[in-house]
């Protein structure tokens, strides 16, 4: 705990001191003044405080962020999927023609399947995606991590794919 010092300044003020409990710089810009009795308190304010402060609002701040960002990819996956299921759906009276009906019913089910993984999608918060994926990896840190590295590898190959057309484009 603080321990406090005391000076009388003159008759009617005293001042009040609280010492640090560590050795971090004090921010003496608070002053409080009781009414009551007339002392001058100053709170003190250590560099760790203030930068605890400002941590927990950066930390605010891109969860925020990344909150927004995860609520954009839900709606983007959402219409991607509902458009997929469209597609696959619509492909199903060719494929009953040119493969045969079993293999069009398989179309019509993965289309059924898209459309329902799209409206799952839609209807989440991104707070229970996110609780969903934290849970996901814990319970399945291998493929979790198999998972990361395919999408890497994925990223990785369009990055080096667009670079290179990139420098054929400018020859």
């Amino acid at each position: 705990m603080a321990e406090k010092k005391s000076r009388r300044m003159t008759e009617e003020m005293e001042l009040t001191v609280a010492e640090p409990e560590n050795s971090g710089a004090i921010a003496t810009d608070n002053l409080e003044t009781d009414s009551d009795d007339g002392t001058l308190s100053i709170r003190t304010t250590t560099v760790g405080d203030n930068l605890r402060r400002g941590g927990e609002k950066l930390a605010d701040q891109a969860a925020d962020k990344a909150r927004s960002f995860v609520a954009q990819g839900l709606e983007r996956a959402s219409d991607a999927l509902t458009n997929a299921a469209k597609m696959v759906g619509d492909t199903a009276g060719g494929i009953d023609d040119r493969v045969g009906e079993e293999y069009g019913d398989y179309a019509r089910k993965a289309s059924k399947a898209l459309d329902r993984a799209g409206k799952t999608l839609a209807d989440k918060n991104p707070d229970e995606l996110i609780e969903d994926t934290r849970n996901f990896v814990r319970n399945s840190p291998g493929i979790a991590l198999a998972g990361a590295a395919v999408v890497g590898f994925v990223v990785a190959r369009l990055v080096k794919s667009g670079l290179a057309s990139n420098s054929d484009d400018d020859d």
